[in-house]
């Protein structure tokens, strides 16, 4: 750390002192089981970041979001309760405006045997979000505890926001999300950097979607020329959808899961089918959309009905100048921390493509050094919470200072 000024030095000694407690704390977040879908869980781990995050000043806030719409295995409209997103403001007036984002949910459903974190080595901690993203948060946290210690500080202001519905596609948080990256100067989102360190770059857009198909019902014996299967006609879907894998670069389509049918002597008059699409870009999204139409003018007629629910919750994040701009003063940072970042594009979305559809430049892997994440096998380099708590500090520091001037970062026209 040569390059570092006296103030940097010292702000960024405050992580170090504070690194036992800090790993205590992630050990505890993780036995709180806080799946997406989980609300008594999700609303002991929104205690938890309360008690944590009131360290820092501005104003903590519980936000309310609405219920969003889900499809049941019966092709009915449910609607899905969620807790609060949290929202911290600290110097809503000065000149520079940050947003940082992050998640308290999970993927794993309460009734899930992954509920506790144990050690794989003296540095690698396998555990529930210990990567994706309770990691993630006390990184954060740690930074803004060290920024406060600046000089420069009060140049700075961001907000914080910390949402229950990340994993789902953040169906409730989304207008927050949007609202957030149009009135910022650039985004910090703390998924887990790659195990080797490596931020992402460009990701793809996603949309998630449900098909409901209507049959007709009739007895498979006596009756079956009067009946109208919705299963077959969700396998034909499902075959022609599939069948566009490697049509178009860096599409895909996946079929997650399929419901419906009853007893074996009923013709099915029902089935619900699961999709995923991903696009690298508005184009291969408007061409995955066309495609999905057209899929679907296959089984569709006078006796087969079909209703499709869903879209494209998270806008393409492509490599484009700002960000590239961004990531390069961020692996100017890493320099002065011994640290050589790289970037390489990843198949996954994140709050990241929200901040962006709304003009905001962003880095999204800003987290621990972690992997295998969305299964039991999830882990996190301990030593990286402090590693890259200062990272994310020193960037925030420079831009305090002026050393980096955040409004060249954006750009009209951004999608």
């Amino acid at each position: 750390m040569a390059f570092l000024t006296p103030a940097e030095r010292a702000a960024l000694e405050t992580v170090d002192a504070r690194a036992d407690d800090v790993i205590a704390m992630l050990k505890a977040w993780c036995r709180i089981g806080s799946g997406s879908r989980n609300l008594a869980g999700l609303a002991r781990m929104a205690q938890a970041l309360r008690e944590a995050f009131v360290q820092l000043p501005g104003r903590l806030e519980d936000i309310a979001l609405p219920p969003s719409q889900s499809i049941d295995a019966h092709g009915l409209a449910q609607l899905q309760p969620h807790p609060p997103a949290l929202r911290l403001s600290v110097r809503p007036g000065a000149p520079l405006q940050v947003a940082l984002t992050g998640h308290y949910d999970t993927v794993f459903p309460v009734d899930s045997p992954f509920q506790d974190w144990r050690l794989l080595t003296e540095d690698v901690i396998n555990g529930p979000g210990v990567a994706d993203m309770k990691g993630g948060i006390l990184v954060m946290l740690e930074a803004l505890m060290a920024l406060e210690r600046h000089p420069d500080a009060a140049r700075l202001g961001y907000t914080v926001l910390l949402s229950p519905d990340e994993e789902i596609g953040s169906p409730a948080s989304a207008p927050l999300l949007a609202a957030l990256g149009a009135g910022a100067a650039f985004g910090m989102t703390y998924e887990p950097a790659l195990p080797d360190g490596a931020l992402v770059g460009a990701r793809p857009g996603s949309g998630n979607f449900t098909l409901v198909i209507h049959g007709q019902a009739a007895h498979a014996g006596r009756a079956h020329h009067l009946g109208v299967s919705a299963i077959l006609a969700a396998a034909r879907f499902v075959v022609a959808l599939e069948a566009l894998n490697g049509a178009q670069p860096g599409v895909t389509f996946n079929t997650g899961k399929i419901d419906g049918g009853g007893p074996s002597n009923i013709v099915p008059d029902l089935a619900v089918v699961r999709f995923n699409v991903r696009a690298p870009d508005t184009q291969a999204r408007d061409w995955s959309e066309r495609q999905i139409r057209l899929c679907l003018g296959q089984i569709a007629g006078d006796n087969v009905r079909v209703e499709l629910h869903g879209s494209f919750t998270r806008a393409p994040k492509p490599m484009t100048a700002p960000i590239q701009a961004l990531h390069e003063i961020v692996a100017e940072v890493g320099l002065d921390l011994g640290m050589a970042l790289t970037h390489k594009p990843s198949g996954g979305v994140c709050e990241g493509n929200n901040l962006w559809a709304a003009g905001c430049p962003n880095i999204d892997t800003l987290g621990v050094r972690g992997g295998s994440i969305h299964s039991s096998e999830e882990f996190a380099h301990l030593s990286s919470v402090a590693e890259r708590a200062k990272l994310s500090a020193l960037l925030l520091m420079r831009f305090a200072s002026g050393r980096y001037d955040a409004s060249r970062l954006r750009a009209p026209g951004q999608d």
